[in-house]
């Protein structure tokens, strides 16, 4: 079996997707609440559907933002070489991508707010068949990757 790809993201990745997580967990939690209460007061079978929806929430909170980044962040892993770039990801289901740089159409930095808060931006790696990012790079590797990428890509195009 081929080895684990050498680089890894910043670390300051795992603050950035707990936060993201976050929102996205209240909002799904307030969504759930909002259609709840009017059940719970109609039916005046008790708080306890909030109270399951309070507990389950905190697990939620618990497992998406305490157990899984460290995790997420151990296991996600990139290299490029001179022919392909290399990316393992992945928790349960382990993904590994070899992207031959002959295949890449585009490459692009993308750098959202919170991104932006932490310094962090992430590249995407655009195929005919799909888009790969690498998420959580500092700001000035992830332009020198972008960039090298394109080169690598342009390089593997006049070699054909």
């Amino acid at each position: 079996m081929k080895e684990m790809p050498a680089n890894q993201l910043d670390p300051r990745v795992k603050a950035v997707w707990r936060i993201n997580d976050a929102i996205w967990i209240t909002v799904i939690g307030l969504c759930l609440a909002s259609c709840a209460l009017p059940l719970v007061i109609i039916s005046r079978i008790g708080m306890w559907p909030l109270i399951a929806l309070v507990i389950c929430m905190v697990v939620v909170y618990i497992v998406w933002l305490v157990v899984l980044p460290p995790i997420r962040y151990a296991r996600w892993r990139y290299e490029v070489s001179e022919d392909y770039l290399d990316i393992a990801k992945g928790i349960i289901w382990r993904k590994r991508y070899t992207i031959p740089f002959i295949r890449v159409q585009n490459t692009d930095t993308r750098q959202g707010p919170i991104l932006r808060a932490f310094g962090l931006a992430s590249v995407t790696v655009a195929t005919a068949a799909k888009e790969h990012e690498i998420p959580g790079l500092q700001f000035d590797a992830a332009e020198q990757l972008r960039d090298r990428a394109a080169e690598l890509a342009r390089l593997a195009r006049e070699d054909v």
